[in-house]
């Protein structure tokens, strides 16, 4: 299944059989599809122009669309009007055509603002939404039991659905995920650290257990530990109020303090997590690697590591510029934006005791010069610094890989295992 659904064959296929079904549908006899296509198009331009318009003034468009997008939605109103148009008097199987041409024409336009958003790579990713086996309270209970019994623990992790309480926060949010080591069952609960991953924007809790495949890196790390591994909790950063809270807080709702102060929380009531110092680590991919530094070098009490996978420089709201995502998320302050900058925050503070991974694909430009940027940056401020370029680019490849390339540092950052002897990653105490 895994099937590029943004190039290749696959997205090449769907827009041709578009074209041919849309072309199929078309009533072909005395001339009917000239009056279609001589009202159709028009009327396709205008519905097409009035939604980007709306979109735009909502700010519900981002900045860059492909013209594909524009292309696709065109095709798809095109193919609407063509089979309202030519319904009466045709026949079954220009119906079904008709029918077909619109399916069609809508699989293009959601694969062209797929394309887009980078949201589902692949056949695999789209079908992948949540992660598989999600256990229940009921089965934890009984793998505990299990373990009574035979003195052994499971040979596997689970990942089970949480509610995490927004008690300081009132963050409006979805379910999060939970991955729960073999070590966790054990006969006394052990106190084990945890490790946050957060998902990119657009992005799900579900994207690390499922398409990130962060349970099999897990649980094959526990596997060569006797059951020992991280818990790791993956929670949703963006909530119900918008789909990109870049981490902070801002008028759709305290994401910042849901992440810093009611996520660790809660892993330490509900799952007896260490309290240790250091216990803590975040990571994230793209936006989510963004939020990864920009928390750890705010809240180092909570948060002394890091890992950024592909994460950009700063803080960006939805692909908007600069200007408008310090409207959208710091009410028009430079200086709020500011204090939320990784570069500004680098520059201006001194890190002692903190540790970040960065991990990019060579071929993903921004993230890449945002790495490197950020990488020195944070060495001079006193931060031990790990940083990774792998062949690939912006997608589950990479990240799952770099997931699997850090989770030894990062289980040793977290005072779980003793130091790695390598690491694939160049290295450096401040």
């Amino acid at each position: 299944m895994n099937i590029s659904i943004v190039s290749g064959w696959l997205p090449l296929l769907m827009c041709s059989l578009a074209v041919v079904t849309l072309v199929l549908a078309l009533d072909w006899s005395g001339g009917g599809w000239r009056r279609q296509l001589g009202k159709g198009v028009p009327v396709a331009v205008v519905v097409t122009a009035v939604a980007v318009l709306v979109l735009t003034v909502a700010s519900a468009l981002p900045s860059g669309v492909l013209w594909a997008v524009y292309l696709a939605g065109f095709a798809l109103v095109l193919s609407v009007w063509v089979a309202a148009t030519g319904w009466s008097g045709a026949g079954w199987a220009r119906h079904l055509v008709a029918v077909i041409a619109v399916v069609f024409t809508l699989l293009v336009t959601l694969g062209a603002i797929n394309r887009q958003a980078g949201s589902f790579p692949t056949l695999d990713r789209l079908i992948a939404l949540d992660p598989e086996d999600v256990a229940t309270n009921p089965q934890l209970q009984q793998m505990r039991d299990q373990v009574v019994a035979s003195g052994e623990l499971p040979d596997h992790g689970v990942v089970i659905a949480e509610a995490i309480p927004a008690t300081v926060s009132h963050f409006s949010t979805r379910p999060a995920f939970v991955y729960l080591p073999p070590a966790w069952f054990a006969k006394v609960t052990p106190s084990l650290p945890t490790l946050v991953l957060l998902p990119g924007e657009p992005g799900s809790a579900s994207d690390w257990s499922g398409a990130g495949d962060a349970d099999n890196t897990a649980d094959a790390f526990a596997q060569a530990h006797h059951g020992v591994a991280p818990i790791i909790v993956m929670p949703d950063p963006n909530g119900f109020a918008t789909e990109d809270s870049e981490c902070v807080n801002s008028k759709f709702g305290n994401a910042e303090t849901y992440l810093t102060v009611d996520v660790p929380a809660f892993a330490r009531q509900r799952f007896s997590a260490s309290k240790a110092p250091g216990s803590l680590a975040i990571g994230g991919l793209s936006a989510g690697g963004t939020c990864s530094i920009m928390l750890t070098l705010r809240h180092p009490e909570v948060y002394p590591t890091f890992a950024s996978f592909s994460g950009f420089a700063s803080p960006q709201y939805k692909e908007t510029d600069l200007s408008e995502t310090i409207d959208d998320l710091f009410g028009g302050s430079r200086a709020a934006f500011d204090a939320h900058d990784p570069a500004q925050l680098l520059r201006n503070g001194h890190f002692d005791g903190v540790a970040g991974w960065f991990e990019v694909g060579e071929q993903d430009a921004d993230p890449l010069t945002a790495a490197h940027q950020l990488q020195p940056a944070a060495l001079a401020a006193g931060i031990a610094t790990c940083i990774l370029v792998d062949p690939g680019g912006h997608d589950y490849d990479l990240w799952s890989q770099a997931l699997q390339d850090a989770f030894p540092w990062l289980s040793w950052r977290l005072g779980l295992t003793a130091e790695p002897k390598t690491e694939p990653a160049h290295c450096q105490q401040p």
